[in-house]
């Protein structure tokens, strides 16, 4: 940054040197002129930077940068209409066993491995009844040691607690597109980019990747409800995980997360993601976000936005506290239909998913390919 021209010298000077700088600043330009290509002619463009490998082959910042986003940002946005076709996905009903139902039929395909967490909550308006809930994960590579967590939460809020017309706040629909279906849908969609293309990368072959959706993150109807129950349960059964077994018959090994990217309201129309407070303030998790924010900066997603806005509440805490997993909120806070009836599939946008799943993806790549390089 350019320091602001000093008014402490005599003006006679000042004068002076302003007269030297207006005719070295005429030369120069008149030097470009001579200097630029004829017309029709396109000057010789500079070296690219070299990036990281792939394939064995360099990365450049030019060829990222025009690579194209491998989501479809239409079929994206199909799966958020399927999700929301459903209704209100509350935790322990019947939406909520439908979508259960919807994401097991499309993972299975997909992934190397799915399973369902299942575990029982009391409910809040009633301690007596417990509410059946159940926590999905997709797994690529499942013997892999190292691991990355990309999560989202998959059940909707009971009411649309902050609607402007208090009747609703009571009773109203609640969909929850943007809240509580687009981290669905996206995963959904990156489900294919895992099954089509993660074998191809040249990621190091003991690095894998998990998919979770987290039941009962908002099972709310009172401000003092337990929130994250789902994330919170995951956490507390990644802290008491065992080994994997060896494929190779050898001794059951050790592993870890080395990370995790939690999505959450990345389908407004009108995205822009910032820093999240937590994250952002954490020295564990920090080097997570510069990741992301590094590879949103090469691809070109001007969307992340490098600068701290919102303190959030979300799984991410729960991960870290409940499992001592290392996890990011990637959430646009800003989305002006939060909690209300008017979060709904047509004030989401495709393309704002694939923005974020593109980001997510590459950086899952740079993760795997660390341990490429160190092999090589």
């Amino acid at each position: 940054m350019s320091q602001p021209q000093s008014n402490s010298e005599p003006g006679r000077k000042v004068r002076v040197a302003c007269n030297w700088i207006v005719g070295l600043l005429l030369a120069a330009i008149a030097a470009h002129v001579l200097l630029l290509p004829p017309k029709g002619e396109k000057p010789e463009e500079p070296p690219a930077e070299t990036t990281g490998y792939l394939n064995g082959t360099p990365l450049t910042l030019a060829s990222t940068t025009a690579a194209a986003n491998p989501l479809d940002a239409a079929r994206a946005y199909g799966y958020l209409q399927q999700v929301c076709a459903i209704g209100p996905r509350i935790s322990g009903t019947r939406g909520m066993f439908a979508q259960q139902k919807l994401v097991e039929e499309h993972f299975k395909p997909l992934a190397d491995e799915i399973d369902f967490q299942r575990f029982q909550a009391p409910h809040p308006l009633n301690k007596a009844k417990r509410v059946r809930l159940a926590n999905f994960l997709a797994r690529w590579r499942p013997a892999a040691t190292r691991r990355v967590l990309v999560c989202a939460h998959y059940d909707t809020r009971p009411l649309p607690d902050q609607d402007r017309d208090p009747q609703a706040r009571r009773s109203g629909v609640f969909i929850g597109a943007n809240d509580g279906g687009s981290g669905v849908a996206l995963l959904m969609e990156m489900a294919h980019l895992m099954n089509e293309r993660f074998e191809e990368e040249a990621t190091d072959p003991d690095f894998g990747v998990d998919f979770a959706l987290f039941d009962a993150e908002e099972l709310i109807y009172r401000r003092t409800d337990p929130y994250f129950l789902g994330s919170q349960w995951f956490g507390t059964q990644y802290a008491k995980r065992k080994p994997l077994a060896d494929p190779d018959g050898g001794e059951p090994r050790e592993w870890s997360y080395e990370g995790a990217v939690l999505l959450d309201m990345v389908a407004d129309a009108n995205l822009q993601v910032y820093w999240e407070a937590h994250s952002y303030n954490s020295r564990q998790t920090r080097p997570i976000l510069q990741q992301l924010w590094g590879v949103a900066d090469r691809l070109g997603v001007d969307e992340f936005v490098p600068r701290v806005k919102h303190e959030v509440l979300d799984d991410h805490l729960a991960l870290r506290k409940y499992g001592g997993i290392q996890a990011v909120d990637l959430i646009d806070f800003d989305y002006p239909y939060w909690h209300t009836r008017g979060d709904t599939p047509d004030k989401c946008s495709g393309e704002s998913m694939a923005k974020v799943g593109w980001v997510v993806w590459e950086w899952m790549l740079e993760r795997g390919r660390i341990g490429t390089s160190r092999a090589e």
